[in-house]
C-alpha cells in the first residue's frame, strides 16, 4: 500500500510550499539585492567572508553534571575528543540562586547540570584547563553575573590576565520570563545586572561574549521559526535600549552581543532561519540603533539541535534527527554548535552517546564537503522564498511587539506566552491527528521495548557537595564575607556597577545561595503572571 502523504505542505511558520520554486511563482527576482557578499552587511551569507574555509565553527558538548570534579573528567575527555569549546550545565539550584544545602535544592543537587556553590567548586571544575587557551560558554542567567566573577577569579588564580580570557554567558533573563522559568528578581534589577556586566566586560574582559539571546528555549517551549526569531530579536532590542539608557554607546556593546538558536527538523526552513535572522539583526542595528561598526551588525550565533524533538522510543533514531539539525545549523553558517545525544529524552547523556553526538559534528566537518564553499544553497529558489518570507513574518511580529510598548510590555501582558503556547497547541494537535508524523511515536512504532545505557546520579553526590559547602563556610574568613556582602547590599540600593563588588564577595569565598539571598532581600523576587 502507498505511503500516504499529506494534503498541504507547509513549515512550522505556517509557510506554504508551492510544488516547485522557480522565478515565475516566488519573488526570484529580489534575491540577487538581498544576498549580498558573505561576510558583508546584510549578512544574509554570513558573518565571515571565507566561513568555514578558514576555520570550522567551534564545536561543544553541553557537559555537566554531579560534582565539579566529575564533570571536570567529562571536560578533559571530551578536550581530549576533538571538543573545542565547553559547554557548562549546571544544576537547577545554582541557576536560580539557591546553595545545595537550602531546603528548596533537596533532591536536585547535580541532577541537571553541575553544582557550583563556591569559589573553590569552580577551582575544581577547571582544574588542569587553562583559561587562556579554552573558550568557555556557560548556560546560567539569573546567576550570570555571579557564575562569570568565578570564572574570573578562577583566571586570576591560575595567573591569567582577563583580557586573555574568552567565552559567552547566556545572561538572557528575558527568555526565563518568557519561556523557561529560572528568573530570581524582577524584571528592572535583573536588566540592571545585565547591563552592568556589559559595562564592565567592555572596559576589563574584551574579548567575553556578555550575553547569549536566546531563541533556543523559546523553541524549546513550542514556538515557530518565525517566532523564535521575532522574539529572540525582540529580546535583542530590548537589551540594546536599556544598554543605551544607561549611558552606554550602541558600538561598544553590540559587538559582543551572540545569540543561540535551536536547531530543529525542516532542514530547509531551519537553513532559511539562520540566514533570515542574520539579515533582520544587521538592517536593525543600522536602521533602528545606527550602528557604525560593522561588528555591531553582525549575528553571531551558537546553535543546539533540538532536545525538544528528541523522544524515548526508539532512540537510536535520535542520531539521525541530531545530523539533520546539525546539517541545518552549518549551511545556515553556524559559529557554534552543540549537538544532543541520542540519550537525552531518558536521562543525562553518558559518555559514549555524548562522543556519537560529537563525531555527528566531526563527520560533517571533514567528510560531507558542505564546509568546502561559502553557503552552499545560496540562489536556491526554496532557500531565498523561505528566507524572505521568514524574514517578513518576524518583522510583523516585531512591529506588533513595538505597538505594545516593546518587549518587557509585551511580556508583563503575556502576549509573547500566548503566542508561543497557541503553536505549542496547534503542533501537538497535529501529531495527534498524525498531520505531523514523528517517526516511532505515532507512526512507525515497534511492539519491542529498547534499552539503552542511561545515566544515573547516586544520591550519595547531594550529601557530599553539602559536607563541602559547609566546610567552605568553616574555613573562609567569616568577617571578610560579611563585609563583602554588606558591600554587596548596600551598593544594589544605589547605582553602581555590581561587578566589582560581586568579584570581591567570590573571593572572599560567599556563596552563590549568599550573594543571590542579599539581592532577594534589596529587589524582591518576580511573581509570574498567568496567562492561559
Amino acid at each position: 500500500m502507498a505511503e500516504l502523504r499529506r494534503s498541504k505542505f507547509e513549515t512550522s511558520s505556517r509557510i506554504e510550499l508551492p510544488n516547485d520554486f522557480n522565478p515565475e511563482n516566488t519573488h526570484a527576482s529580489d534575491y540577487a539585492a538581498d544576498l549580498g557578499e558573505p561576510g558583508s552587511f546584510p549578512y544574509t551569507r554570513g558573518v565571515r567572508k571565507s566561513m568555514y574555509r578558514g576555520k570550522f565553527w567551534t564545536m561543544r558538548q553541553y557537559a555537566g553534571f554531579a560534582t565539579a570534579a566529575e564533570s571536570n573528567e567529562r571536560y578533559k575527555y571530551l578536550l581530549s575528543q576533538g571538543t573545542t569549546g565547553l559547554s557548562v550545565a549546571f544544576d537547577l539550584p545554582t541557576q536560580i540562586g539557591l546553595d545545595s544545602d537550602d531546603p528548596l535544592a533537596l533532591g536536585e543537587v547535580g541532577k541537571v547540570g553541575v553544582a557550583i556553590d563556591s569559589l573553590d567548586d569552580m577551582l575544581t571544575l577547571f582544574d588542569g584547563i587553562p583559561l587562556d587557551k579554552v573558550s568557555t560558554s556557560m548556560t546560567i542567567n539569573a546567576t550570570a553575573s555571579t557564575l562569570l566573577c568565578l570564572y574570573l577569579a578562577v583566571a586570576r588564580k591560575q595567573g591569567i590576565a582577563f583580557d586573555k580570557v574568552s567565552g559567552t554567558i547566556q545572561n538572557d533573563i528575558l527568555k526565563e520570563y518568557i519561556a523557561r522559568g529560572t528568573y530570581i528578581y524582577p524584571p528592572k534589577p535583573s536588566l540592571r545586572l545585565i547591563t552592568d556586566t556589559f559595562a564592565y566586560c567592555a572596559a576589563e574582559v574584551p574579548n567575553w561574549n556578555t550575553i547569549s539571546i536566546s531563541g533556543y528555549h523559546i523553541r524549546e517551549a513550542g514556538s515557530t521559526a518565525s517566532q523564535e526569531i521575532a522574539f529572540t530579536l525582540a529580546d535583542a532590542i530590548c537589551y540594546v535600549q536599556a544598554a543605551i539608557e544607561v549611558g552606554l554607546k550602541v558600538d561598544d556593546i553590540a559587538p559582543r552581543l551572540s545569540f543561540f538558536f535551536n536547531s530543529h527538523n525542516n532542514l530547509l526552513e531551519e537553513i532559511a532561519k539562520f540566514r533570515a535572522a542574520r539579515r533582520l539583526w544587521a538592517r536593525i542595528m543600522k536602521d533602528r540603533f545606527h550602528a557604525k561598526d560593522p561588528r555591531s551588525m553582525m549575528l553571531r550565533f551558537h546553535t543546539q539541535t533540538a532536545g525538544s524533538t528528541l523522544t524515548a522510543q526508539q532512540p537510536e533514531v535520535n542520531v539521525v534527527r541530531t545530523t539533520i539539525q546539525a546539517l541545518a545549523a552549518v549551511l545556515g553558517g553556524t559559529q557554534s554548535l552543540h549537538t544532543n545525544s541520542m540519550d537525552e529524552a531518558l536521562s543525562l547523556p553518558t559518555e559514549a552517546a555524548a562522543r556519537i553526538a560529537l563525531r555527528t559534528q566531526q563527520v560533517i566537518a571533514h567528510e560531507s564537503g558542505v564546509a568546502d564553499t561559502v553557503d552552499p544553497l545560496a540562489g536556491s529558489y526554496a532557500i531565498e522564498e523561505l528566507t524572505t518570507e521568514l524574514e517578513r513574518l518576524a518583522s510583523e511580529y516585531i512591529a506588533k511587539i513595538d505597538d505594545l510598548g516593546g518587549m518587557l510590555r509585551a511580556i508583563e501582558t503575556g502576549y509573547v506566552q500566548r503566542e508561543i503556547q497557541d503553536a505549542a497547541y496547534d503542533y501537538q494537535r497535529a501529531v495527534e491527528t498524525e498531520d505531523a508524523i514523528v517517526v516511532g511515536v505515532n507512526r512507525f512504532q515497534t511492539d519491542e521495548t529498547e534499552r539503552i545505557p542511561v545515566m544515573t546520579i547516586d544520591g550519595r553526590i547531594e550529601r557530599e557537595q553539602v559536607e563541602r559547602l559547609q566546610a567552605v563556610r568553616a574555613k573562609r574568613d567569616a568577617a571578610a564575607a560579611d563585609e563583602a556582602l554588606k558591600e554587596l547590599s548596600d551598593a544594589a540600593s544605589g547605582t553602581e556597577n555590581l561587578l566589582p563588588l560581586i568579584l570581591n564577595c567570590v573571593e572572599s569565598h560567599v556563596t552563590v545561595g549568599e550573594i543571590s539571598h542579599s539581592l532577594r532581600r534589596v529587589w524582591g523576587e518576580y511573581q509570574e503572571a498567568v496567562t492561559v
